[in-house]
């Protein structure tokens, strides 16, 4: 009786174990089409899987699908007949990120959603200059909305906690007046030299200068530019004004920090301490390198 017991625990465990091993095998598939840039089947393959109730274990299927799905959304006639994939990919992107578990799964695939980031940049950059600011709008969205927590693929890093955006801030005849004389007192620093832990007009660092402006104005910020980030209430980007702060990640943490120049609506510009050319005025949407670490808006302009 014992020998039969335990012979059918071997065959019990050995079913375990090649079902267990064809599930890895299906799974380390969706990576391995993904990479040889086979989007359409991916998207069949992830399709499969989501289809299968033995999978329900794994977020893998929905990752990749909302990968393959971001690749494919403006491609030619597959893009034309599916109007809604950018949508379900951005569904499908935020469900995974939003669990533990799927925070696992993109922290153990972030090249490829790095490579993403920088696949959407390169997109934004590209619709910009053909013209097509409503695409270009939609990207940009995407990525100030969805991938601010990416680290880029030159810097090492895990995904970053989510940016948490307050309520829209109401606008007064004072507060507008206020953010057009805290630009206009900003630009009276352009061309003061970059200066490490630099605090006044004889040299400033990034966060040195948001301090030293704001202090004109009785705002009291902390030195450091992920404390200002912290301390300061969060802006949608499609509503950030003139004064308002515009944080970068670099992948580490907060790295930079610029006070916004542009109005309402117009392509995000700032004035800031540059560490190359000193206080300078950057239209952040024509610089790749700074629209891909684009990360918050923060303001403390106060509202009444």
């Amino acid at each position: 009786m014992k020998q039969v017991r335990n012979g059918l625990l071997a065959v019990v465990v050995s079913f375990i174990s090649l079902t267990s091993s064809g599930q890895v095998k299906a799974l380390d598939k969706l990576e391995i089409l993904y990479d040889q840039g086979h989007y359409k089947m991916v998207l069949r393959h992830a399709n499969r899987l989501l289809d299968q109730p033995d999978y329900d274990y794994s977020f893998k299927p929905e990752f990749y699908k909302s990968l393959a799905l971001f690749q494919l959304a403006d491609q030619g006639v597959w893009g034309h007949f599916h109007p809604k994939a950018l949508q379900e990919a951005r569904e499908l992107f935020s469900m995974v990120i939003a669990s533990p578990d799927g925070i696992k799964v993109f922290n153990t695939h972030l090249n490829h959603v790095s490579q993403l980031k920088r696949d959407l940049v390169q997109k934004a950059l590209n619709y910009k200059a053909a013209g097509e600011r409503d695409k270009y709008d939609e990207i940009q969205q995407i990525l100030f909305g969805l991938f601010d927590r990416i680290p880029d693929l030159d810097v090492p890093g895990e995904i970053q906690p989510p940016v948490v955006d307050a309520p829209e801030i109401k606008e007064t005849a004072a507060t507008s007046k206020e953010r057009e004389e805290i630009i206009k007192y900003a630009k009276k620093y352009i061309g003061v030299p970059y200066k490490w832990a630099g605090v006044d007009a004889n040299g400033f660092d990034c966060s040195g200068f948001t301090s030293y402006v704001m202090k004109e104005f009785k705002v009291t910020l902390s030195r450091r530019a992920e404390d200002q980030y912290t301390s300061s209430v969060k802006v949608k980007q499609k509503n950030a004004q003139k004064g308002d702060l515009v944080f970068f990640n670099n992948g580490s943490g907060i790295s930079h920090v610029g006070i916004i120049v542009s109005a309402k609506g117009e392509p995000l510009t700032m004035i800031h301490a540059s560490s190359s050319k000193g206080v300078i005025i950057t239209n952040i949407e024509e610089s790749e390198y700074w629209l891909k670490r684009l990360y918050a808006i923060g303001t403390y302009v106060k509202g009444n």
